[in-house]
């Protein structure tokens, strides 16, 4: 009887690594990162067809529940031919459709994928901009390649892998992964996991209002926000999003990323620095969160010297960016209320060069928490980061429903580095995430620390959080680190020696009883044997 063939995993990864696999092999396949940007409009293609397709099967279902006909030409031609959907799916002309392309004989795919986008581009204004015209032909794949690549993508759907995960975030993560997974440096493009994702907006809670990231990458910061968003709320309407992204690939994917996903949003007219070149200058946000690039160097432009955004603080150290982007956000919040999450590198918390703008930060009450995050939590740098909370309003009032204390003067510091028991299996280097539980808790921390009832002065745990009032950053030379200002038990001092010593001493007088009677067995059975050891 013939063995029964193991049914094949889909698996996003192996999905990918395949259709690299193919480029690697390939003539013609480019750069790293022109394979890359292929890949990213392949699959754009793939899921902005799927959703189509979803939407005419769900259109065709509700004209039958109102008992009409949806195969009558008049039904087909009021409602199809230039199809209208509720939850913002795209209409796509016959040549855009993943039908199409998938059906494309070999040889005609890469002049059908390039008019599929300029199609695309010419009756949806809002994704105008996402395509670079020529993409295919210029490329000019072998016809082979090309459609055995149109064939892995076809494996890639929302029915397979989950509608709520940022799928072209996560192709995205795929490639800087496969780019940088042996990369030290501590600048670059990165994406920020679901689960940090989830920790910056369960705590800072952007629920409505307007949402701004400085250096949005593939917009996936938005996506899995506003993820969060409708599972609390239901309605995505409530919040609109700004960004800016410096690369113009990345730009492009944002732009492609939000669209496909319903999501109103601003992203300026064309990709470029928030530092030379700020497209939402003059705008003020309720809720900023960020990631930048970590110690990015290579930002400064002798043109920034006088730049209003620096006006209250000092130039920012010109060596890495750090305090250019804290200054940049802050400049961008709501006075009276608006609020920041945003991470950065730990060296930012202590750093001497910007000693004078922190001091000013802390000052001013700026600073709400510190939180520093577990080691290994991204897949391109295992180094910790910290998460940032600027609050424009720390006198207290009604936020979100809950009665806030006033916590002037004061800062939550919480160090999470010991977090690292839930290590992600799979992954070419170690990683690991934070749990719903964690998430949960370190939102509950922070919140209770700002409910009236609170006692500042009183709000710690030993190796985990604790409240501190300005005049001991002060005596500790306005530093930001944790380790300064939490409790930290010296477990040596727990340990009963005398105690300890005798059962270490018992142990090795068990191992050597143990090893004279395994001797004296091995002599017994040479002996028996008629030889003797020496």
């Amino acid at each position: 009887m013939a063995k029964k063939a193991k049914e094949e995993t889909l698996n996003l990864d192996a999905i990918l690594f395949k259709c690299r696999d193919i480029l690697r092999q390939a003539k013609n396949s480019g750069s790293f990162f022109e394979k890359r940007d292929m890949m990213l409009t392949l699959v754009f293609l793939r899921f902005i067809g799927e959703k189509y397709e979803d939407g005419i099967v769900n259109l065709r279902n509700t004209l039958i529940e109102q008992g009409l006909n949806p195969d009558d030409p008049e039904i087909q031609k009021a409602f199809f031919d230039d199809a209208t959907f509720a939850d913002g799916t795209f209409d796509l002309p016959k040549e855009s459709r993943w039908s199409t392309i998938i059906n494309t004989p070999a040889p005609q795919l890469n002049v059908s994928l390039d008019t599929a986008l300029r199609s695309i581009a010419e009756t949806n204004p809002q994704l105008k901009g996402c395509f670079v015209e020529g993409t295919f032909t210029q490329r000019n794949l072998g016809a082979n390649d090309m459609k055995k690549i149109v064939d892995e993508i076809n494996k890639i759907s929302h029915k397979t892998f989950g509608e709520e995960k940022d799928l072209i975030g996560r192709v995205y993560e795929y490639f800087l992964k496969e780019f940088a997974v042996n990369a030290t440096k501590e600048e670059g493009e990165f994406y920020t996991p679901h689960d940090v994702v989830q920790l910056i907006a369960t705590v800072i809670e952007p629920f409505d209002g307007t949402l701004y990231d400085p250096c949005c990458g593939s917009g996936g910061m938005f996506i899995q926000s506003t993820a969060l968003v409708k599972a609390k709320q239901g309605d995505i309407s409530r919040i609109n999003v700004y960004g800016q992204e410096k690369e113009a690939a990345t730009y492009r994917l944002a732009k492609m990323n939000l669209a496909l996903r319903g999501i109103s949003h601003n992203l300026g007219s064309e990709s470029d620095s928030s530092f030379t070149h700020d497209l939402h200058k003059g705008l003020y946000f309720d809720y900023i969160m960020a990631n930048p690039p970590f110690n990015l160097k290579g930002w400064w432009d002798e043109n920034l010297r006088n730049d209003a955004r620096w006006t209250d603080y000092g130039v920012p150290p010109e060596s890495n960016a750090n305090y250019a982007w804290i200054l940049h956000m802050l400049s961008h919040l709501k006075p009276l209320d608006g609020v920041a999450g945003f991470l950065l590198a730990n060296g930012a918390l202590g750093d001497t060069d910007a000693l004078e703008i922190r001091k000013q930060l802390i000052k001013n009450d700026k600073v709400e928490a510190i939180i520093i995050l577990p080691r290994e939590l991204f897949i391109t740098t295992d180094i910790s980061v910290t998460f940032w909370i600027l609050n424009q309003n720390k006198k207290g009032g009604k936020y979100h429903g809950r009665e806030l204390r006033n916590r002037e003067n004061e800062i939550l510091f919480m160090d999470l580095r010991t977090w690292t028991e839930n290590p992600v299996k799979g992954e070419q280097k170690k990683k690991v995430l934070l749990s719903e539980d964690q998430i949960t808790r370190v939102s509950d921390i922070y919140h209770q620390w700002q409910a009236i009832g609170t006692d500042g002065r009183d709000f710690a745990a030993p190796e985990l959080y604790r409240s501190v009032g300005i005049e001991e950053i002060e005596r500790n030379n306005w530093t930001l680190i944790p380790s300064k200002y939490i409790e930290f038990i010296d477990h040596d001092l727990e340990i009963d020696y005398p105690k300890e010593m005798a059962r270490i001493q018992q142990e090795m007088k068990d191992l050597m009883k143990r090893e004279k009677e395994s001797q004296k067995m091995l002599e017994d059975a040479f002996k028996g044997i008629g030889y003797g050891i020496e």
